[in-house]
């Protein structure tokens, strides 16, 4: 009786933690392919980027590459929606955060200055010795 229990147990752990999560996953999956339309910019799961110009087939996605090359992809292809959000982010510029240090002008920060710049004066002379 005790054996039984325990099995019963373990076959909800199982499910909870194993089963439920991969069916959840694999809706929100389904969801986000029937959610694409033409004009959204997609991933394929083969890490390209492109905007869906049309819809061929259910299972077809005409997809622009580049300007003037289409492809066409299965929609199972499509590993996720890029949002304007996050192409902004992977585009920003880095902020200026270097006050005292030499920025030469192919944009590499003179590290030497950077180090003295924190060092009083008469110590820096000592560090260059």
């Amino acid at each position: 009786m005790a054996t039984l229990i325990l099995l019963a147990a373990m076959f909800v752990l199982l499910w909870a933690f194993l089963i439920r999560p991969q069916r959840r996953k694999q809706q929100e999956q389904q969801q986000l392919l029937a959610s694409v339309e033409p004009g959204d910019e997609i991933l394929t799961v083969g890490g390209i980027y492109g905007i869906v110009t049309e819809i061929d087939d259910e299972d077809d996605l005409i997809v622009e590459i580049a300007e003037g090359i289409q492809v066409r992809i299965a929609r199972r292809a499509v590993g996720g929606v890029v949002k304007p959000e996050e192409e902004d982010v992977e585009h920003e510029e880095p902020e200026e955060d270097v006050d005292e240090a030499e920025v030469r002008e192919d944009g590499v920060v003179d590290s030497e200055e950077i180090v003295n710049s924190d060092v009083p004066e008469d110590t820096a002379a000592l560090e260059r010795r």
